[in-house]
């Protein structure tokens, strides 16, 4: 039987087609991934499931009824998590937790009866004990993410929609989430995930939808989702097979001539100091698990956090070594920033899609008497949106209009268009479709083919591969392996995030898929 079915839906944005006779069915019991590009639908899917839109025609029923608010569609056991991390930076890890239970009138558990179920989850989902009275805007990332997906799961949910809910998480957390989802599934729920990482979704989801243009192309079984099926379904183009054999082969060979440099750095006072260096035209691979220092280390080098002991030495127009300590030493510098939490971080969210990629360059495009020349500005966006394919309607459209993986494109248009001589990417590629990925890796290996310097930090160790010149293993906030070009590999990268020097310690890629 089918609760949940979507037929023929039609949805317009001004004269933007977000969904094209779209169809889409799914049942409790099942595990169900919606799969496509940036700008597919997939969202606008979401959204219009969730009672937060309108389809312009068609018909949506859930469970027999159309919801046609967020209101109607959680009486039905809707309960969906969005691509934003979506909480309340100023109240506590209880009160997100349990926002929106009970009513005004009537208190359906005490708060001492909140705090503790709040204590036992969050211990749960992170290993952590966390006292649920901490104000969540100090949290990290991941941890805030746990917390929205904790607020899903205490409405025990009939229908539970996750749009890019791992994106936020590491390896080991979203093995944790995997974990979740199956007993979720085994309990007769249905969950219908919304993901780009394609192993993960081959690796434990039941049936997938594949979006294309707004337009369903493809429903898959467990046994026909493959990494080549769903690739074959979502692009265009032809003969690719996988996301590494897809990145543009050999990678570029990097000068000997350092461009930047630590010595003795402790990122914490309990931690091992050590050094590292980054060569003209190489890219540096970041990973780690959550909390182990990466995340610390990349917003060192950007000048945006210090260290326990030591800061970055970047080199100089005559090759002098000079210390970078702010945002403005690295601006100086030519060290450029994008970050993967595109909320809290990158975009603002109440300007255009211009005036996001563009404001990096006010400064430099400013006149004496304070006016802006916005000519030399509008030709660097035109050719930023060309380099990187940014799918946008009016350049004066605020950047909410965007798809999330669009948003994180024109982020990497703004770092780019400053023309920096290093670029610091802190898992830019979060909640981005494997095209965009291999249009990112491209435009990498161009800026460091041309002299650039790339350090990039990720939570998909497959991003590295065909890509990275060398990864950098973070453990216990230190450097503990840095593995060469030659020897990166799944297994290798796995047993050095989880402390491991050899792949045939405790733990390897099986206990991954386990």
């Amino acid at each position: 039987m089918t609760e949940i079915s979507v037929a023929n839906v039609y949805k317009y944005f001004g004269e933007t087609k977000a969904l094209d006779d779209c169809n889409f069915r799914a049942k409790q019991g099942e595990i169900h991934a919606i799969v496509g590009e940036n700008g597919s639908g997939k969202s606008t899917l979401v959204k219009i499931m969730s009672g937060v839109i309108r389809p312009d025609s068609g018909e949506v029923l859930l469970f027999g009824s159309t919801p046609t608010t967020p209101i109607e569609a959680k009486r039905l056991g809707i309960t969906t998590i969005f691509q934003e991390v979506l909480v309340a930076d100023e109240a506590s890890v209880t009160d997100n937790l349990f926002v929106g239970r009970g009513s005004l009138w009537r208190k359906e558990f005490s708060q001492q009866k909140k705090r503790t179920a709040a204590c036992e989850l969050i211990q749960r989902f992170t290993g952590k004990a966390i006292n649920p009275d901490t104000v969540v805007g100090q949290l990290p990332l991941n941890v805030r993410q746990w917390i929205v997906i904790g607020r899903a799961l205490l409405c025990k949910p009939r229908v539970l929609i996750m749009d890019e809910s791992s994106a936020a998480l590491d390896l080991d957390a979203t093995l944790k989430l995997h974990e979740e989802v199956r007993r979720l599934r085994d309990t007769g729920i249905c969950v219908i995930i919304v993901t780009h990482r394609i192993a993960e979704l081959v690796r434990f989801c039941d049936q997938a939808t594949v979006l294309r243009e707004g337009h369903t192309v493809g429903e898959l079984e467990k046994s026909d989702i493959t990494e080549e099926n769903l690739l074959a379904l979502m692009t265009t183009s032809s003969g690719t097979s996988s996301v590494a054999a897809s990145t543009k082969g050999a990678t570029n060979r990097p000068l000997r001539e350092p461009v930047l440099k630590v010595s003795n750095l402790k990122l914490k006072d309990d931690a091992a100091q050590f050094d590292f260096e980054l060569a003209r035209g190489e890219i540096v691979g970041v990973t780690g698990l959550d909390g182990h220092g990466q995340g610390h280390f990349i917003r060192v080098l950007a000048g945006i956090q210090s260290a326990s002991n030591g800061s970055p030495m970047v080199a100089d127009e005559s090759r002098r070594f000079v210390s970078l300590t702010s945002l403005e030493d690295a601006d100086r510098m030519g060290v450029a920033y994008v970050s993967g939490d595109r909320n809290r971080e990158g975009i603002f969210k109440n300007l255009s899609i211009f005036e996001n990629l563009g404001i990096g360059l006010y400064r430099r495009h400013s006149t004496a008497g304070g006016w802006i020349d916005r000519k030399p500005i509008a030709n660097k966006f035109e050719a930023e949106v060309k380099r990187l394919k940014i799918k946008i309607g009016k350049k004066t459209d605020k950047i909410t209009s965007l798809s999330g993986g669009n948003q994180q494109k024109v982020l990497i248009g703004r770092a780019l268009a400053a023309d920096p001589k290093i670029l610091l990417l802190n898992d830019p590629a979060r909640g981005v479709d494997i095209s965009t990925k291999q249009e990112l890796y491209k435009t990498l290996q161009r800026f460091t083919a041309q002299g650039g310097s790339v350090i990039y930090l990720s939570s998909e160790i497959e991003e590295f591969f065909g890509f990275a010149n060398r990864v950098v293993v973070f453990y216990e906030g230190s450097v503990f392996r840095i593995i060469a070009e030659s020897e990166i590999g799944e297994d290798n990268i796995l047993s050095a995030m989880f402390g491991h020097t050899s792949v045939d310690l405790e733990y390897t890629h099986e206990d991954a898929e386990s």
